[in-house]
């Protein structure tokens, strides 16, 4: 799995979460948008989670570049907020899921884990 998130605090919180799992292992992780494409092509990992705001290409437009070259992938959206239009920007560029940062602690593994065997 590939976490791309561009706020160092909250990826090592998402690391912390998902070290207690065997069934889950994190291939890398990427600050922005580009490094994240960058890091898909190289590394292909099953399951993405991306954040929807980082800077130099937004966490949509680099699940939509990834899932062009690499349309088995599954990503799961993250954001601060759940507003309509994001979730359909966020279908619409192949995402497999979407999550509010809120919920991590409680449904992210779980959600990997449905992505994973999807």
């Amino acid at each position: 799995m590939l976490i791309a998130d561009d706020e160092p605090p909250f990826v090592e919180v998402v690391e912390a979460l998902l070290a207690g799992d065997d069934r889950i292992e994190v291939v890398g992780t990427a600050r922005n948008g580009q490094e994240a494409v960058e890091l898909a092509l190289s590394l292909a990992p099953h399951v993405i989670l991306m954040d929807i705001s980082m800077p130099f290409l937004d966490g949509i437009e680099a699940s939509r570049e990834i899932r062009t070259k690499l349309p088995n992938v599954r990503i799961l959206i993250l954001t601060g907020s759940s507003i309509s239009t994001e979730v359909d920007r966020s279908r619409q560029a192949g995402a497999a899921g979407f999550m509010t940062k809120d919920r991590i602690a409680t449904q992210l593994v779980e959600r990997i884990l449905d992505l994973g065997s999807g």
